[in-house]
């Protein structure tokens, strides 16, 4: 079954993070390495990505029949998305014991979601 590890934190933390001293700035990069490599030797990595920050998004609505088009998130939260991973794993027990093993998990929240296979 397929499963959406979808990582949310801090942004103002994460930037903070990443200006930070080089050696935390290389622990995160190298725990996060670390972790996709161990999900690319269990053979259920499909696919993964850190996104950019969320002023850079851009929201569309469709409202009376018009596209609404805004920059930004759709909603100011605490906690922004920051990245996915999507996994093929047996069940849902699976996906969150990976889930606790991701290093956004430690530092922000992880929401683990099965997909939805679209009926064709």
């Amino acid at each position: 079954m397929k499963y959406m590890l979808l990582i949310y934190g801090n942004e103002a933390a994460m930037q903070a993070a990443r200006q930070a001293a080089q050696v935390e700035k290389n622990q995160m990069i190298g725990a996060y390495s670390a972790y996709t490599e161990a999900l690319q030797k269990a053979g259920i990595l499909l696919g993964g990505d850190a996104l950019e920050s969320s002023e850079t998004a851009t929201t569309v609505r469709l409202a009376n029949g018009k596209s609404q088009v805004l920059n930004g998130p759709y909603a100011d939260t605490k906690e922004q998305l920051a990245g996915y991973y999507l996994i093929d794993v047996p069940d849902l027990d699976t996906a969150l014991s990976w889930a606790a093993r991701c290093p956004g998990a430690s530092h922000g929240v992880l929401e683990v979601r099965p997909l939805r296979m679209l009926q064709t």
